[in-house]
């Protein structure tokens, strides 16, 4: 019907949404911890610790995940998911020691977490989308941005008004009562659901990405692909020096150059702001542009961020790091996924995406970690900043080396991607 928006768009709302509402209470961790100390007579070592095995749980449960979105679909793993933090996050105000804290949050709120990821998310907008895949993970990845920006203040307000056992209750609530509901009523894994095409037109099936678990080729053959290499080694740069060494220890270093609290906030608030702005433009320009290409530039930008960040004694160079840093910082997952989606086609994709992301918690896990150990030796940030800006120049490198992707078009007259690059046979 025309003027009738696609179902797929809704489809995107959805997984924008509930990565709005899970992602963003996952990144309120750092709201919690000064009243958790208290409550729990935890020192800040301690409680690092927990976030440390948060993201080592996080990231071994992506490629699981990915087997299991291929079994189940992305509709079940999402809202159950979305359900399971619910419930932890609410049980968390009946915690009376640090050990029932660690297993609940370090372990079972990381699973849940763990469910609704971009691997899950990436699965579903892909079977929606053939064209304008792009902007869609965009949109997607976005949620991110928003739920860091939104409910990251949020949190600290209600604890503020409040006290942090009625803000885990809220927030569990929220979980369990508005978005599983939303999630599990309404998201469809395929558009065939709904008697439905995804936008751009269904592809032959021998023309079709590949979901289910019956690969073309054998798995073993990722691990001699230069491909897979240049997608992870880079993505683990990438969660080392975002989610790992910024969302840790921007605020300490910005302290330690003696920034007030308003001037550290506005920065925080300039990097969410960007962040969401360099995800959506990021999805467009992935659509019409060279994602090799634009991984190349985006982490080449990063270094140059941080060479800002170490010389940033003045308040403006702080604000101006921020707007650099935000919008490069989640910018670089849509080129990913787009690339892992057109370069391992004949394997499981969800699985693909479970490593992929799997490399980015690990990265996320060294990056929170490290930076704090050269601090305890060095007294300062400078190494670790340094040490980020060449694994972001060896990041660079490796998406210069990755083969590019071209579109021809099928015997339907639709365009689908192809590499630049022989390929390989089912005998390897």
């Amino acid at each position: 019907m025309k003027g009738k928006p696609h179902y797929a768009w809704i489809i995107v709302c959805i997984t924008f949404f509930t990565l709005l509402a899970v992602q963003g209470i996952r990144l309120s961790f750092g709201a919690f911890i000064e009243p958790w100390e208290k409550e729990f007579s935890m020192d800040r070592g301690s409680i690092s610790l927990i976030s440390m095995v948060s993201f080592v749980v996080y990231g071994i449960s992506q490629p699981v995940i990915g087997r299991l979105v291929d079994q189940l679909g992305s509709r079940l793993i999402l809202s159950f998911s979305t359900l399971l933090v619910g419930i932890s996050i609410f049980l968390t105000y009946f915690v009376t020691s640090s050990w029932q804290l660690f297993l609940l949050y370090g372990i079972v709120v990381s699973i849940g977490v763990g469910g609704v990821s971009n691997v899950t998310a990436t699965v579903v907008v892909t079977n929606w989308f053939n064209e304008k895949r792009g902007i869609a993970f965009g949109i997607m990845e976005a949620g991110f941005g928003a739920g860091q920006m939104l409910l990251v203040p949020g949190s600290l307000m209600l604890i503020n008004w409040l006290d942090w056992k009625l803000t885990v209750v809220i927030l569990g609530l929220f979980l369990m009562v508005t978005v599983f509901p939303i999630v599990l009523l309404f998201l469809r894994n395929h558009p065939e659901e709904r008697g439905l095409q995804p936008i751009g037109g269904s592809n032959k099936e021998k023309n079709r990405v590949k979901f289910s678990t019956e690969e073309k080729v054998p798995y073993w053959h990722l691990f001699r692909m230069r491909e897979f290499w240049f997608l992870i080694l880079p993505f683990l740069v990438c969660g080392f020096t975002t989610t790992g060494l910024m969302d840790t220890h921007l605020i300490p270093f910005s302290h330690d150059h003696g920034f007030s609290t308003g001037v550290t906030s506005a920065a925080i608030s300039l990097l969410a702001a960007f962040n969401i702005a360099g995800i959506l433009v990021s999805g467009v320009v992935a659509d019409r542009w060279s994602s090799r290409k634009m991984l190349y530039l985006l982490y080449a930008i990063r270094a140059v961020s941080l060479l800002v960040l170490i010389y940033s004694h003045e308040s403006f160079l702080l604000l101006i790091f921020a707007v650099l840093f935000g919008l490069v910082d989640f910018a670089t997952v849509a080129p990913t996924q787009m690339l892992a989606t057109k370069y391992f086609k004949q394997y499981s994709v969800g699985l693909i995406l479970g490593w992929l992301f799997l490399s980015h918690q690990i990265g996320s896990a060294l990056g929170a970690y490290l930076p704090g150990l050269l601090y305890n030796e060095t007294g300062n940030y400078t190494l670790s900043f340094y040490i980020s800006i060449f694994l972001l120049t060896g990041a660079s490198i490796c998406n210069v080396l990755l083969p590019e992707t071209s579109k021809s078009k099928n015997e339907e007259g639709i365009e689908v991607a192809a590499l630049d690059m022989q390929t390989y046979d089912n005998k390897g």
